[in-house]
């Protein structure tokens, strides 16, 4: 094989895993959007007292997380006054979820402080 034909090839490979790698507009838009899900309804490892998805037990459970698009979490309306909470925004703050709707014994000290929902 030419130099050439070898470079060009080389350069070929890179340009597809690079593409392979990226993320699409739509994945780079989605985010772990905190206390949305409803109970059996989340998405993988939503934090303590959770294994797996579908295992959160409470709807909006606090520590329980569904990936969505970023604005629909930051915009979700739920029942009691609710609203979700992006990871990088508890993140920021220092915290792993939300400290509401949890199951009982749920250790609540790495979770940010919300108002109880109203009824």
């Amino acid at each position: 094989m030419s130099k050439t034909l070898t470079i060009a090839a080389l350069a070929g490979a890179v340009a597809a895993a690079s593409a392979l790698a990226a993320p699409t507009a739509a994945q780079a838009a989605n985010v772990k959007c905190f206390g949305v899900s409803l109970a059996g309804d989340n998405d993988c490892a939503a934090g303590p007292g959770t294994t797996c998805a579908g295992t959160s037990t409470i709807d909006y459970q606090g520590n329980a997380w569904t990936v969505m698009p970023e604005e629909e979490c930051l915009n979700a309306k739920l029942p009691g006054g609710r609203t979700g909470a992006t990871m990088a925004s508890l993140k920021a703050e220092g915290f792993e979820g939300l400290d509401r709707d949890l199951p009982e014994g749920t250790d609540a000290a790495k979770l940010k402080p919300v108002p109880e929902p109203t009824a």
